[in-house]
């Protein structure tokens, strides 16, 4: 099995190299760092330690820079490709336990959901009170309810890789995809981690931020419902 870990990275200076790190650290893991057009020394940094760096001319956003690598792990024959984040709130720890489920119990994609056993850190208020929100909204939309679906701590197989290769969500994509898939029939697993505090940098979602992700993620799942009506029809 060849597996790539992608971390797609923006401004992520203070981070990125101690992430990496882990990532080597537990073994039988190849490494790509998307970089989505950082304005800082994150690029720098992953050239001056060796790693392996896809460099976006221009901000693309979480999903087009994990569309990126996608491709990538595609193009380079990788079996398994999982998303960690380059600011330090996932932790590489986890991801035997990750590819464990993948394989023996055939699922599409694992996710690492903080909320299985709330351990570890559980984001702000207003934050679980979101995902709780796209949680009860998924569950009436496809009959599966997510813990942490917008958790972009995620495992996929070939097949997926693939086909997020070719088509995956921009902007926020965790939990449309998610979506899309579920609607597909598609397994989805979920296993418990411990997530961190980032170690640096800034989340790209701000309060007008959040005004904009709750609504634009909120219709792009009811139309991910829609189309599926539509092909059943």
């Amino acid at each position: 099995m060849k597996k790539l870990v992608i971390i797609p990275a923006y401004n992520e200076e203070r981070s990125i190299i101690k992430q990496c790190s882990e990532v080597i650290d537990t073994g039988g893991y190849d490494i790509i760092v998307v970089n989505d057009g950082s304005r800082d020394a994150t690029l720098q940094l992953c050239r001056e330690n060796g790693i392996k760096v896809l460099d976006l001319a221009v901000n693309l956003g979480i999903g087009g820079a994990m569309q990126a690598g996608y491709r990538y792990a595609l193009q380079r024959g990788y079996d398994i490709a999982v998303q960690v984040d380059g600011d330090g709130q996932h932790d590489p720890a986890f991801l035997g336990a990750m590819y464990d489920a993948l394989i023996s119990q055939n699922a599409d994609m694992v996710i690492g959901s903080r909320f299985i056993e709330n351990e570890g850190y559980q984001s702000t208020a207003s934050r679980r009170l979101g995902i709780r929100y796209f949680s009860g909204l998924m569950g009436i939309l496809t009959g599966q309810a997510l813990t942490d679906p917008t958790s972009g701590f995620r495992m996929v197989g070939r097949e997926l890789i693939r086909e997020f290769a070719a088509n995956y969500p921009h902007d926020y994509p965790e939990p449309e995809s998610a979506v899309r898939l579920l609607l597909q029939n598609r397994k989805i697993l979920e296993i418990p981690v411990k997530m961190r505090e980032r170690s640096g940098g800034r989340s790209s979602i701000g309060l007008k931020g959040s005004v904009y992700y709750m609504i634009k993620v909120t219709l792009a799942i009811l139309l991910e419902r829609m189309r599926k009506n539509e092909h059943t029809s």
